[in-house]
């Protein structure tokens, strides 16, 4: 019977607190799947260390040495989470891979769940958060927020699924023949087409450590996210200017207007704020158009998504 190689990949950012909790929780799981001959004896268990200024890396090394299930890449420095998780994917060999955070907030037994989809025929079976319980109330709103925006502008992502996932071999092998360097996970791999499925789960809370994406990171991600996968921004931006335009010219004739017609133009006040208003519009038009601009010098450049400084545990 073939048991296919399972390779749980750990992204990790400043988790030394986390990784002693969540390594054994994966290593029975994992043990748990090999017992029942699902997966090879060869799987692993393999941290990324996205360049963490803490002992995270540290940890790792202890955690390797502890048990051989257990491998660690580590990145020269910060290339960011979306980096770090193709890392782990582009850099270790497997049948199969589930990624997962380091804080466990996804339930780690719905892996076995995810096996079972994948023995099914599916090459990616995706996680997906049954509430949103765990989240405060303004990353909640902003959350629902952005999914209606990214429907309302046509990209394709799974509702609720972050980057829990499982992708087979060939979906990997597939994903890497994306060359975009602001590769948004969530909307590319919806993209590949391969047979999907679906587990759910609730979220818990983290028990240790502290949240890695802030308001700012969150805002940049999601930005990301339509930018890279939407041309309509843009092409709002010329509907809005051509409407400017128009209303600009209707304000010209009117003003023409009333000066043959020797009329005093009044409001001087409100003619101000409706110019305040529009440059406004403009500036942000520029920036929406600046962003576009930023994503192209981006990838010109050509420059890796990670470089890796070291590899343990690994074939």
């Amino acid at each position: 019977m073939f048991c296919p190689k399972l390779n749980i990949i750990v992204p990790c950012y400043n988790e030394e607190e986390m990784l002693p909790k969540s390594a054994p929780v994966l290593a029975g799981i994992l043990n748990e799947l090999i017992e029942q001959n699902q997966v090879s004896k060869a799987s692993k268990i393999c941290f990324v260390n996205d360049g963490s200024s803490d002992n995270t890396l540290s940890v790792m090394k202890e955690i390797t040495q502890e048990k051989s299930c257990f491998a660690y890449l580590s990145l020269s420095r910060n290339f960011g989470h979306q980096a770090a998780l193709l890392a782990g994917l582009f850099e270790t060999n497997a049948d199969i891979y589930v990624t997962i955070d380091a804080d466990l907030q996804d339930d780690p037994e719905k892996i076995k769940e995810m096996v079972q989809k994948y023995l099914a025929g599916n090459d990616i079976v995706y996680g997906v958060r049954t509430d949103r319980d765990s989240d405060s109330w303004f990353k909640e709103k902003t959350a629902r927020l952005f999914y209606r925006i990214q429907g309302f502008l046509g990209i394709k992502t799974v509702y609720n699924a972050a980057d829990y996932r499982l992708m087979s071999r060939r979906a990997v092998d597939a994903l890497r023949a994306f060359p975009e360097k602001n590769l948004f996970l969530r909307g590319v791999i919806p993209l590949l087409g391969f047979q999907t499925a679906q587990v759910f789960y609730p979220r818990t809370s983290r028990i240790a450590g502290k949240t890695k994406y802030p308001f700012l990171k969150m805002f940049s991600f999601a930005l990301n996210g339509i930018i890279g996968f939407s041309n309509i921004p843009i092409r709002l931006v010329t509907i809005m200017g051509m409407l400017i335009s128009f209303i600009g010219f209707l304000l010209l004739i009117w003003s023409l207007y009333r000066s043959f017609v020797g009329g005093n133009i009044q409001g001087w006040a409100s003619l101000f704020s409706t110019m305040t208003f529009f440059n406004g519009i403009i500036i942000f038009s520029l920036g929406v158009i600046g962003e576009y601009i930023g994503k192209i010098f981006t990838e010109v450049k050509g420059r890796p998504l990670f470089i890796i400084d070291k590899k343990v545990g690994l074939d």
